[in-house]
């Protein structure tokens, strides 16, 4: 039985055009993906990548990856440590800065770093004194801004803070807070084993109000067991009641052959294809009835929030955090499984704990892979952000600072959109590429067109699209 159209299916989200292109791709926090990394990328790679990032100069990103939580939920598919002894984590903390004091010989002294990001696992699964040593660590080797402007954000699982955890947040520096939502329907929870209340998620939420965040973002994600359409718009309205300036709306890929903790979902008990198309484009209408513009894919924010700001006006960027205002900074990552991003090269530091220890108590960088960025992945990469950032792509500006005539050279990929064009997804005009409305969702399937990387037996290693 098909769903009942809403007023969005016309617009933006028709139901038949996504059920037609809703097939598995990347999502693009990088190009090449980081299926392309390969253990032939060695700390050498990783010096000369940095001292190309010293030459290009710029402020920088960094990102610092706690990997512990306390419980595990069931559809998680982050690299993390599920622990109830929180002594684990201070030999971590340890470790990390050893390798953040190794990271930061590498760089330039007084390059700022404009944005910061703790993610996981559950950062807020540290204590007190372990967040102040840790960022005492970063500051140590880096050159942080004391001045309240730059972009400083952590991820917090409601469950794992309260007041004063968020008052001791806003004194370390960071500006910015993502929590995890989810659902907030009981049975969802129960069935991912994430028992998370309204009220201790709004006590964080007013108290990082309070306390003088510059932004809040939510997250939430459909096509977990025994969600709906009614019920999940029901877990909206609350979140949109809260009046995040962000908001984040995954799609559950169920990957259990990946992901171990999968495996204690019910497949039985997730929603049909047809529901979760349901769910998402009663979302999109909901949160454009609220105010909300849809950044890409995902995201939406309000329209007075950087993210929107930096769509309109072309500085937006997408980076392993997701979408970003700071297009020009190189990330450096620290701990276990993080991903940087400098001079024109991806690494990623090895998954395993102890191998991680091993290698900074022996003043080694623990990377375990990577890859060095060729010109031809500079270019494409160039054309993907354009579209996934800006919904739209300039040909004189790619063929003046690439040297290439775009319609010759990327012939195989305009034909490969005609379709797409026919759908009214994109417009392919004389001089551009325009993304349209009905395409901003399948951004992802516009973007494909110019991996080159992509083949059939890659396809099942990433989500579906919708």
């Amino acid at each position: 039985m098909n769903p009942t159209p809403h007023p969005t299916d016309a617009g933006l989200f028709n139901v038949d055009l996504i059920r037609r292109y809703d097939k598995s791709g990347p999502r693009y926090t990088s190009y090449p993906t980081a299926v392309q990394f390969h253990d032939g990328f060695s700390v050498e790679d990783y010096r000369a990548a940095a001292d190309r990032s010293n030459v290009a100069g710029g402020p920088l990103s960094i990102y610092t990856h706690i990997p512990f939580c306390d419980t595990v939920c069931y559809y998680c598919a982050c690299n993390k440590v599920v622990t109830k002894d929180r002594g684990r984590a201070q030999p971590y903390i340890d470790d990390v800065i050893q390798e953040i004091a190794l990271q930061g010989a590498l760089f330039d002294e007084g390059r700022v770093v404009d944005q910061l990001h703790w993610g996981g696992g559950t950062p807020t699964f540290l204590s007190h004194a372990q967040m102040r040593q840790l960022m005492a660590g970063i500051g140590q080797n880096f050159a942080l801004k004391t001045d309240d402007t730059g972009e400083y954000s952590i991820e917090i699982d409601p469950r794992e803070a309260d007041a004063h955890t968020i008052a001791v947040l806003r004194e370390l520096g960071f500006n910015r807070i993502s929590l995890g939502v989810q659902d907030f329907n009981e049975r969802v929870q129960e069935a991912v084993n994430r028992i998370q209340s309204v009220a201790e998620t709004r006590i964080v939420v007013d108290a990082a109000r309070a306390e003088g965040f510059h932004g809040i973002s939510l997250d939430l994600i459909y096509g977990l067991p025994h969600q709906t359409r009614d019920s999940f718009m029901k877990t909206l309205d609350t979140v949109i009641a809260m009046a995040p300036d962000r908001l984040s709306i995954f799609n559950y890929a169920h990957l259990p052959t990946r992901f171990k903790p999968q495996r204690r979902i019910n497949t039985d008990e997730l929603p049909s294809a047809a529901e979760k198309l349901r769910i998402l484009g009663g979302s999109i209408e909901r949160l454009a009835e609220a105010g909300y513009v849809l950044i890409g894919m995902d995201h939406f924010a309000k329209p007075t929030d950087p993210l929107a700001t930096a769509q309109q006006n072309g500085t937006l960027h997408r980076n392993f955090q997701g979408y970003s205002t700071h297009a020009e900074c190189d990330m450096v990552a620290f701990g276990v499984s993080s991903i940087s991003q400098v001079g024109g090269a991806f690494s990623q530091n090895t998954k395993d704990l102890t191998a991680y220890h091993t290698a900074v108590t022996a003043g080694r960088l623990p990377i375990e892979r990577g890859y060095v960025l060729t010109s031809e992945d500079h270019l494409r990469r160039r054309v993907i952000s354009d579209l996934i950032s800006h919904f739209s792509v300039d040909f004189a500006a790619i063929n003046q600072n690439y040297g290439i005539d775009f319609i010759n050279y990327f012939a195989a990929a305009l034909r490969e959109l005609a379709p797409m064009q026919a759908d009214e997804l994109v417009a392919i005009h004389a001089d551009s590429i325009e993304v349209l409305p009905r395409g901003k969702l399948l951004i992802r399937n516009i973007c494909m067109a110019f991996d080159e990387y992509l083949s059939s037996e890659g396809m099942q290693r990433f989500s579906k699209v919708i």
